[in-house]
């Protein structure tokens, strides 16, 4: 199926009639990569389904007011990034936890995960990611995982760029280390 642009769902959403199917078209082109950018920072396969669930919830909301200053995909990014560390933030708080233990709770429930399907090294390299601090995991996710480019990073997280890069290269070198030091 041919992939639908961005300027057309956007025309399509802004007509009455075919706002609906504007939003399908949206959810089909997104959602997928939007569940796998919330549960990589989430990890638990509900929280991720609820996360993607208000993330669009918003877009569909929001989407009439969009003015097109950002891409509709990284905008639609922000969104999902903001849903996500405002949940991480709210469950570090009910639980009178720190953000280090936070991690330390989702690499406990990656391993538990019935969905993870992943290989040892995946595991691995996940429990790696999970031991950086929240933004460097974020940059981190969205470059590596996500392959997103510096410039629609720094859309997502109103970051420079430049910044972004120093970021990327000190998550990268803290995970080659740990990954390194458990052989």
């Amino acid at each position: 199926m041919k992939q639908v642009e961005d300027a057309e769902i956007l025309q399509k959403f802004g007509v009455e009639k075919t706002r609906n199917e504007a939003f399908n078209l949206l959810l089909t082109k997104y959602q997928q990569k939007i569940y796998w950018h919330i549960r990589r920072l989430v990890i638990n396969h509900d929280d991720t389904d609820d996360l993607v669930q208000e993330t669009f919830v918003k877009v569909w909301k929001n989407l009439v007011n969009f003015r097109s200053d950002s891409q509709l995909y990284t905008w639609i990014y922000r969104i999902a990034t903001n849903e996500s560390i405002t949940f991480l933030n709210k469950k570090k708080l009910k639980n009178n936890i720190s953000l280090d233990d936070v991690s330390g709770e989702l690499a406990e429930s990656l391993t538990a995960a019935a969905y993870f399907d992943g290989d040892k090294i995946q595991r691995k390299l996940q429990e790696a990611v999970l031991t950086l601090p929240e933004k460097q995991r974020i940059i981190f996710n969205m470059k590596y995982f996500d392959d997103m480019k510096y410039d629609e990073i720094s859309e997502v997280l109103g970051t420079s760029v430049g910044a972004l890069k120093a970021s990327f290269h000190i998550a990268v070198k803290k995970i080659e280390s740990i990954l390194i030091n458990e052989d």
